[in-house]
């Protein structure tokens, strides 16, 4: 056989190398402000940036990604994952908030970003309100390069809080809400509230 045949891969130091990064945690956990963060300073090293979030997800803003303490940054609302692909514009850093709402191609989608070189963070809910394990989440968690799980503080012992808690009659696995319809609870004190609910 020709030598030829077996011609190595040859790395280039100057590629550039895309990753998956995941923050995960309940509601009222600084995800969103975390994404934020991140993204800031990727704009401070002057890297090119896209947001993306769920079109359905109008809470604070039609078109910003807002946390829950009122931080905000630009973004661009979509209804199908598959838009971001399209979307992305040669970006150094993609981020993408509330990805539990998102479709099932969303786990493709960061895979073929990061594989074209472009880092991405990823935030969202990993549990629902049953606690149950969330969309893609647990997905985009298993590929992911970076897992970052943030914690809430439960409302009712003041343990770290792990659960989102609904507090209003409501089977709908997506239900948009604020303080008024959940709260952020430790696993004891998610388990006695859903037992009061039976």
């Amino acid at each position: 056989m020709s030598e030829e045949m077996f011609i190595e891969p040859r790395y280039h130091p100057h590629q550039r190398k895309g990753w998956i990064e995941v923050v995960c945690g309940s509601m009222f956990s600084g995800k969103t402000e975390e994404l934020i963060r991140r993204i800031k300073r990727a704009k401070i090293a002057n890297q090119k940036i896209e947001i993306f979030k769920p079109a359905l997800d109008t809470r604070y803003d039609e078109v910003n990604v807002v946390s829950h303490n009122e931080n905000a940054i630009p973004s661009t609302p979509v209804s199908s994952s598959l838009n971001i692909l399209l979307m992305a514009n040669d970006a150094d850093v993609v981020g993408i908030d509330e990805a539990q709402f998102f479709d099932d191609q969303l786990v493709y989608v960061c895979e073929k970003l990061a594989e074209q070189g472009i880092r991405v963070i990823v935030a969202g809910l990993d549990m629902d309100y049953l606690g149950k394990p969330f969309g893609m989440m647990p997905r985009l968690m298993a590929v992911a390069e970076y897992v970052t799980k943030v914690h809430a503080i439960c409302v009712i012992c003041g343990d770290l809080a792990t659960h989102t808690f609904r507090k209003v009659q409501n089977n709908n696995l997506i239900m948009l809400g604020e303080k008024d319809t959940y709260d952020a609870r430790c696993r004891n004190c998610f388990n006695l509230g859903m037992q009061k609910e039976l």
